[in-house]
């Protein structure tokens, strides 16, 4: 009898799936049953007030994402907000993993400093930041108003600024954690290839525009998608600080969905934007595992061509 299909190898195979079934199960209830049950409500017009009166609507509350000014804003304000935020904190924490790529003492130290506003929840860095932008006490917005870099009623007030503050806030937060990705990178790359590029006579600018840049396609990659998912979701910094205003100028997609269906109970409309939100991470991943295969690819192919 063939060993891989004995009865050994089967109960082995058995008691494998009865331990991973807890897990399977959490994952069900916990993840796949609320996605499900939401995807379906957003079919119909639900709201917990009048729960009765529940109907079959199809696709409207998705045409809603077009017909409505508030939903429009917020997909225009989540898609700057995502743009913006992670295309500087790519590029800071770029600058600040090459600052911190010696390895020494120095460096170890400052990396852990870099790095503690990463350990702060978004809701308390908020919460700090709004206490530090008020116009009236706070000392940032109180010496920013003195000296007219903001307007009289503050950053987080102006609609005008507003957007820009949570942009800022965001990038504050999470650079360092872009900066240890990117880090992390930078010290898996060969260092025969950076060697042969400094006997090569090659300059700071031209190494790392023609050496370490290509090699940083899967580091930059994984940064990427991280931060891009998560800043397509922002909510906490939202909640916190401008509830969405002020005339919906920081409303976004995440604040919107839970504002139609905890304060007007719209549960229907609620769940669209909620399934159009996923739709859209779910295409964001699948652009960037498709990206970052094409990458392991060339890798592949540049290990194989230098041996």
């Amino acid at each position: 009898m063939n060993a891989a299909t004995g009865p050994y190898e089967r109960r082995r195979r058995l008691l494998l799936v009865l331990m991973g079934l807890p897990a399977l199960a959490y994952v069900i209830v916990v993840a796949l049953w609320p996605i499900a049950q939401g995807l379906y409500y957003s079919f119909f017009a639900f709201n917990l007030a009048r729960p009765a009166r529940a109907a079959f609507v199809g696709i409207d509350n998705y045409l809603e994402l077009v017909r409505d000014a508030s939903t429009r804003r917020a997909v225009v304000n989540t898609l700057v907000f995502t743009v913006c935020a992670v295309s500087v904190e790519l590029v800071l924490g770029m600058g600040v993993a090459l600052l911190l790529w010696a390895d020494n003492m120095f460096n170890r130290v400052c990396l852990a400093i870099v790095l503690i506003p990463v350990t702060i929840t978004p809701l308390a860095v908020a919460l700090i930041f709004r206490a530090l932008l008020e116009p009236d006490f706070g000392v940032l917005g109180h010496a920013a108003r003195l000296l007219g870099l903001a307007p009289v009623s503050g950053f987080l007030a102006s609609e005008q600024w507003a957007l820009a503050t949570l942009v800022a806030i965001d990038i504050w937060q999470w650079t360092p954690l872009m900066a240890l990705i990117l880090l992390a990178g930078l010290k898996s790359l060969p260092v025969e290839v950076l060697e042969a590029a400094e006997i090569d006579g090659a300059g700071r600018w031209r190494k790392f525009s023609r050496v370490i840049l290509p090699m940083m396609g899967a580091p930059v990659l994984l940064a990427l998608i991280m931060r891009t998912m998560d800043a397509f979701k922002v909510y906490d910094s939202v909640l916190a600080t401008t509830g969405g205003g002020p005339n919906d100028a920081t409303n976004v997609l995440m604040y919107h969905a839970a504002k139609l269906g905890l304060e007007f109970f719209e549960i229907g409309a609620s769940s669209a934007v909620s399934s159009f939100m996923l739709l859209c991470i779910a295409a964001m991943a699948c652009v960037f595992i498709y990206l970052m295969h094409r990458e392991e690819l060339r890798a592949g192919t540049r290990q194989g061509a230098a041996s």
